[in-house]
């Protein structure tokens, strides 16, 4: 994948460069514009299903998992394609590399793009309560193949490394990315638990690998606003 990721500013956007044939998947809705020679198609989540098997198989995928039914194909038509993309949401853009020797677990939310060398599937996580979790929900996604994953955070993205001697707790709102080799668990963190926006619940990341940490939640900036947004509630 040949992109560039714009800097000094709080909300990059990545320019892809598609030689022809060249194919990218990128998150739904987060294509800004191409120069023209660059196809976008939509389709089915349904993992190389056909049919009706594969229309269930989608829906199956957005109901269980958080995925899209829809996820976006972009090809390039000429070897000068180029493609402006961002995330919805505002805040930093990284590159993750994946292959034989390492391997990622991205939470739902902070998928933006990948590569033709690469894949991924949903896997459970191992708290039933993770559906109470602001992002990625019982299912996380686990990146397959060797190329490039795009992932983006709420504000900016902090790295952290892990050597195996110790134990690393982050909220479960702010985990956008961790290594699979690395062992983890989500527990319920404090003595309350909110079901709006998963306060509570932490993961406990050991082993050797690193763990990327959004310094802000999306939660945490719909708690601030709840008060001053209008109760529709009284609404006839």
């Amino acid at each position: 994948m040949d992109f560039t990721i714009s800097k000094d500013t709080a909300f990059p956007t990545v320019t892809l460069k598609l030689r022809k044939g060249e194919q990218i998947q990128i998150e739904r809705g987060s294509m800004i514009a191409h120069n023209g020679q660059v196809t976008l198609e939509g389709h089915m989540n349904s993992n190389g299903k056909k049919g009706f098997g594969g229309v269930l198989s989608a829906l199956g995928r957005s109901v269980t998992s958080g995925e899209g039914f829809f996820i976006t194909t972009a090809t390039g038509n000429t070897d000068d394609g180029e493609l402006l993309i961002a995330p919805a949401n505002p805040g930093a853009i990284r590159e993750l590399r994946t292959d034989e020797s390492h391997q990622w677990r991205l939470n739902t939310s902070a998928y933006l793009a990948s590569d033709e060398g690469t894949n991924y599937k949903m896997i459970r996580q191992k708290l039933g309560s993770a559906v109470f979790g602001g992002t990625g929900g019982l299912f996380v996604m686990e990146t397959q193949g060797s190329g490039t994953f795009l992932v983006s955070g709420y504000a900016d993205i902090m790295s952290v490394e892990l050597q195996g001697n110790d134990e690393y707790v982050v909220d479960n709102s702010n985990v956008v990315a961790w290594s699979q080799s690395l062992d983890y668990n989500i527990e319920v963190g404090s003595g309350t638990f909110g079901f709006k926006t998963g306060e509570g619940l932490v993961n406990h990341f050991k082993g050797i690998g690193t763990v990327l940490i959004q310094t802000r939640s999306i939660e945490g900036l719909v708690n601030l606003l709840m008060p001053f947004l209008p109760d529709r509630s009284n609404d006839n």
